[in-house]
């Protein structure tokens, strides 16, 4: 009987792995899709309907984006606001979530009842445009991030985790000397560190991935980020880049593409290898009490 048991469960997980499998390799052909059109040579790409190993390689797609400065400004612009606005972001919703854990904060309940407004109704585009406008922040890159400073969610779920510390720790500093800030920094965010990096990680990828606040704040091109520029070269395949940097031959639109794609997708996905360990203890906490 239990040989048998045996036997059927591993025909199970066999199955379950199987499947799994497969999802993954579905889900994986659109990427590699992609990065082989963006390292296929011209005729080959040209001439095959569907390429996923191509045998001719070329490297002009990438030489051909990289020998523009509009490209290379438009990633380092991404990469800033990714990188400042992250910090921004930390920043206010820590030092918000902080008090708001705290039970004897006069008019605790309101503020968070105001949090929760937020999360249900906005102002609305023309108010918040009207507003950026009128601070003067119309082509500013601040204006993709004071916006965001604080997700209503991740600051209700980073304040359930602070919750959840012990009261012990909070006392035994204020023993020590320690004002609320030298707590926070010295004790709560130490302990914080797997919430901490899922938070970055969710709000690097919104400010890597930030597309309708750039159009909608930025006029000038020479400030979009990487995002903008990418809807640019699908609208208007090449036709975005000012210059060819002296290439005679300009590649086909749909490898410069995907060549686009690939660099821009890369450098968000090489922080998360970094984080990952903290990712799946951290996605979850704050979650369970209210």
């Amino acid at each position: 009987m239990i040989e048998s048991k045996s036997l059927s469960y591993r025909i199970i997980d066999a199955a379950v792995y199987g499947a799994l499998f497969v999802l993954a390799l579905i889900a994986a052909i659109p990427f590699l899709y992609i990065i082989a059109g963006s390292f296929a040579a011209p005729d080959e790409y040209l001439n095959k309907t569907f390429l996923l190993f191509p045998t001719q390689f070329s490297w002009e797609a990438y030489t051909f984006i990289f020998s523009s400065g509009t490209f290379v400004s438009s990633l380092l612009i991404s990469i800033y606001i990714t990188v400042v606005g992250t910090a921004v972001n930390l920043f206010f919703t820590v030092t918000m979530a902080y008090p708001l854990a705290r039970r004897d904060l006069r008019h605790r309940r309101a503020i968070l009842l105001g949090v929760l407004f937020t999360m249900l109704f906005s102002g609305g585009i023309i108010p918040l445009f009207l507003v950026i406008k009128g601070v003067g922040l119309l082509d500013s890159l601040w204006s993709l991030m004071l916006p965001v400073a604080i997700s209503p969610f991740y600051l209700i779920i980073l304040k359930n985790f602070f919750q959840q510390l012990p009261d012990g720790i909070e006392e035994s500093a204020k023993i020590d000397g320690c004002n609320e800030l030298q707590t926070l920094f010295r004790i709560v965010l130490p302990l914080s560190l797997p919430a901490i990096a899922t938070f970055s990680l969710f709000y690097a990828v919104m400010h890597w991935n930030t597309f309708f606040h750039a159009i909608m704040f930025i006029n000038d091109s020479t400030k979009w980020p990487i995002q903008v520029l990418l809807r640019q070269v699908v609208i208007i395949s090449s036709g975005v880049f000012e210059s060819t940097g002296g290439n005679d031959v300009v590649p086909p639109g749909q490898t410069i593409k995907m060549a686009v794609i690939v660099v821009s997708t890369i450098p968000i996905m090489l922080v998360y290898p970094f984080l990952q360990k903290h990712f799946a203890q951290g996605v979850l906490l704050g979650s369970v009490k209210g």
